[in-house]
């Protein structure tokens, strides 16, 4: 792993890096670092062995991912009236699972590489299905509150500001125009939006209640008191957690280098999957370092996040869309879900141009 500061990639330094913490993760509502208890702390050069770090960092992500379970099942009892102790429990599930399940992938070789693979392809399954209401529930907020700010009242202006003219009239006919069809939009935005989470809440339901469900469940409680290494794995040298995390981030700065540059368009859609895969290659990346340094990575937070945003403004557009879509609206409903795909496409550039300026490794986005 390198150091924001390097200009080049270099073989992971055997303590912290500058500024190592716990910090704020790239996606503080749902990914937060793990706890700083003993497997978090950082280690030693001698100890980076497999047996020393990787399989204690799964231990305790197995038991986080028991005890949010545990909690879940609490605070979702019909006499519990705690949706947000529930919710923050289903966070908490799928960050312990994601984690468990990103380590599996980086450092497959040094682990029984049939049950890694089963385990992880189950820990995705369930983290989607999971995500799903959630993802849901914070698109319509998203979409109602640009459709309020786009349609409403303009903001008043600066102190000092010049007296309002053509402009100022333009664009109030403007909102004027909007909010014709802004109420409509919303409102078909939340029949929409509420519908698929009332069914994404009825399959998380019916998935955490599945056999399958329990069988990953009983693997991870497995996991939290013994982790099937590789054969030969016991006593290797440091190097067998190295070069896997190495590789990960290797393929994160090729990922980056591979973005398309500043100038694009912004309604080039087509270019959104290589933004999502920096984005999951990202996640990896933190993954590894918790696990080798063992502490997160506070200089990728910001554009972690910058990330996370870019992916709610692809889906929030791509919701537009599909409700302008819908046969037989008003036109005037149309065009506010069209002033409202826009706007969101704005915001995906917005959340790319916070990525440029915050990544920390400069060489990555400088490549021919």
């Amino acid at each position: 792993m390198r150091r924001p500061d390097q200009q080049t990639t270099t073989r992971p330094t055997t303590g912290p890096a500058p500024g190592t913490g716990t910090g704020a993760d790239a996606d503080a509502t749902v990914d937060a670092p793990p706890g700083k208890g003993e497997d978090q702390d950082r280690h030693p050069a001698g100890d980076l062995t497999t047996e020393a770090v990787l399989a204690p960092y799964l231990r305790g992500q197995a038991a986080d991912f028991l005890r949010s379970l545990r909690l879940h099942h609490e605070h979702s009892a019909p006499a519990d009236a705690g949706g947000h102790d529930a919710a923050a429990a289903t966070r908490a599930l799928r960050r312990a699972a994601r984690r468990i399940s990103g380590s599996l992938h980086t450092f497959r070789a040094a682990l029984d590489p049939h049950w890694a693979d089963q385990l992880r392809a189950e820990l995705a399954w369930l983290s989607g299905v999971l995500a799903r209401e959630h993802a849901y529930a914070g698109r319509l907020t998203r979409l109602v509150e640009a459709l309020h700010q786009l349609s409403g009242p303009p903001p008043p202006p600066p102190r000092g500001a010049p007296a309002a003219g053509e402009t100022s009239a333009s664009d109030a006919q403007g909102r004027a125009a909007l909010g014709v069809g802004a109420a409509r939009a919303g409102a078909l935005l939340e029949r929409r939006l509420t519908l698929a989470r009332t069914r994404s809440h009825s399959a998380a339901l019916q998935a955490l209640g599945s056999s399958r469900f329990h069988a990953v469940a009983d693997a991870v409680a497995l996991l939290a008191s013994d982790v099937p290494l590789a054969p030969g794995t016991t006593g290797r040298t440091p190097e067998a957690l190295l070069e896997p995390a190495e590789r990960a981030e290797q393929r994160l700065l090729a990922a980056v280098a591979a973005l398309p540059p500043a100038d694009t368009e912004p309604y080039n859609e087509a270019q959104d999957a290589a933004w999502h895969q920096a984005r999951l290659l990202l996640r990896l990346h933190r993954y590894a370092h918790e696990v080798v340094l063992g502490a997160a990575a506070p200089a990728l937070a910001s554009c972690g996040h910058a990330l996370d945003l870019h992916r709610d403004a692809v889906e929030a557009a791509a919701a537009a869309a599909a409700a302008a879509r819908t046969p037989r609206i008003a036109p005037a409903t149309a065009y506010a879900l069209g002033v409202l795909h826009a706007d969101q496409r704005h915001e995906v550039e917005a959340a790319r141009a916070v990525f440029r300026e915050t990544w920390p490794y400069a060489t990555a986005l400088t490549a021919p």
